[in-house]
């Protein structure tokens, strides 16, 4: 369907709030319909409300708008904290998740930050954080938090690495 696709991640703007605030509601409407916790306005104002363009990356896909995450440091100072990690309907089960994900992972490790996440109680997403190192840490009624310690890098990152990558076609080959 897509064919080899490039992506990237460039730093977020203030002008990306409402796109990114239409995409987690998008996202999020089926597990919170689930929870019982869907609110048509609350959940881009939730978005809105702790919105830091500083923190936070946009995934682009061919240049185009594909997605988000924020990486912010935690509020002890202790690791860093990753949230509003959507990606697109059409981006999503080729792989991107997990290639920004380890990117991202792999800067922590960098500065041997551990990081953690808060995932809903039954959400897909789960499967990915756990299969790159996440652990059960508490939960509560609607959401799961999870955490990963910092791993040591196995060998210098090559010199002038950029954030691009490339993504495996749609049809898994």
């Amino acid at each position: 369907m897509y064919g080899e696709t490039n992506w990237s991640l460039r730093p977020g703007r203030p002008d990306d709030i409402e796109a990114i605030a239409e995409l987690r509601a998008v996202v999020m409407r089926d597990d919170l319909v689930r929870l019982g916790r869907y609110d048509e306005h609350r959940v881009r104002q939730r978005l809105r409300d702790g919105f830091s363009p500083r923190h936070t990356s946009v995934v682009e896909v061919d240049g185009g708008f594909a997605g988000c995450v924020t990486m912010r440091p935690y509020e002890d100072g202790e690791g860093l904290y990753l949230e509003h990690f959507y990606l697109t309907p059409g981006a999503q089960g080729r792989g991107l998740g997990t290639a920004v994900l380890r990117e991202l992972l792999a800067r922590a490790d960098e500065a041997a930050a551990p990081v953690r996440l808060v995932v809903l109680q039954g959400s897909a997403a789960r499967r990915l954080y756990e299969r790159e190192g996440f652990t059960y840490e508490s939960e509560d009624p609607v959401d799961v938090l999870l955490v990963r310690a910092p791993r040591v890098p196995t060998g210098p990152r090559p010199a002038g690495r950029t954030l691009r990558g490339r993504l495996r076609p749609a049809d898994g080959r």
